[in-house]
């Protein structure tokens, strides 16, 4: 559980968890050096269960940098990330656990979600149309990039040993959506219909971040300015995946001419970053 200011929602995400029907975990929480009471509710629950893991790093490592500590520390077999405003059901970890331990070809197991407000009254029901079970990966990687929207795959339950085989998340705006195509290449997604992740939709949530410059900032806090080319960054990282990944030549065929169409659509939006690139480089002439 990657923790930063959560102050007013941390203790009920780790409640969510002591919750849990399933009991055999360990709940990491990688505080990134929050200023806030953060570190002192945190520590309460370490102090009092062991399975609670606290760790704080010494400086801000941005939002991707906490989200792969958190990972480097764990040790069990399977793996999940869990915001830490976000609440799941008291049987989510059961019947995840069941589904990989019974299917060996199935990557993660990710619940469906309801999204809750600030102070977890259900806003509605939402639907992340990413339950692949094709037994092609080029199948599951267009499944991906066409029905993707808020992300949430990455916090079901994964096969550690093969997330480890991933770049995990990139340090950018939508670094997420490279890490879900690269899980579909080595194993198959299930959705479970009804054990719910709750998501918390609130004014601090990332979700809700508006402007570019506080995107870039939460991940790289060290430049809020950096001119980031997230299609052609998304771009390259899918196609170093593919490369690597240990599936067919025909499959890494198809993927490419999959990838080669897709980028064709937003060919505007490559364009437009392209553009944004040699703008900043001409002002960059003029100042020296």
């Amino acid at each position: 559980m990657p923790v930063y200011n959560s102050q007013k929602y941390v203790g009920e995400a780790i409640e969510a968890h002591l919750n849990q029907t399933f009991s055999d975990f360990e709940l990491i929480l990688t505080d990134n050096a929050s200023t806030d009471r953060s570190e002192e509710i945190c520590r309460s629950y370490a102090s009092k269960d062991p399975r609670v893991k606290y760790h704080r790093n010494p400086q801000n490592l941005g939002a991707v940098g906490n989200f792969r500590r958190g990972f480097e520390l764990s040790v069990g077999q399977y793996f999940r990330w869990s915001p830490s405003d976000d609440l799941i059901s008291p049987n989510l970890l059961e019947r995840a656990v069941d589904i990989l331990d019974r299917d060996p070809s199935i990557f993660v197991a990710y619940a469906r979600t309801k999204l809750i407000d600030g102070v977890g009254s259900v806003l509605g029901d939402f639907d992340e149309k990413l339950h692949l079970m094709d037994d092609r990966p080029s199948e599951r990687w267009k499944g991906v990039l066409q029905n993707v929207r808020m992300g949430n795959l990455p916090y079901g339950l994964s096969r550690a040993d093969s997330l480890r085989k991933t770049a995990l998340l990139r340090n950018y705006g939508g670094g997420d959506i490279p890490l879900m195509c690269e899980m579909s290449l080595y194993g198959k997604f299930f959705e479970i219909p009804d054990a719910f992740f709750y998501r918390r939709m609130h004014e601090a949530a990332s979700t809700a971040m508006k402007s570019s410059a506080d995107i870039m900032a939460l991940y790289d806090p060290r430049n809020r300015k950096k001119l980031r080319m997230y299609y052609w960054s998304q771009l390259i990282d899918n196609l170093k995946s593919v490369v690597r990944a240990p599936i067919s030549t025909s499959e890494k065929l198809n993927i490419f001419a999959f990838e080669a169409h897709w980028v064709f659509r937003g060919r505007r939006e490559y364009l437009r970053e392209l553009g944004g690139l040699v703008s900043q480089g001409a002002r960059r002439l003029k100042r020296s």
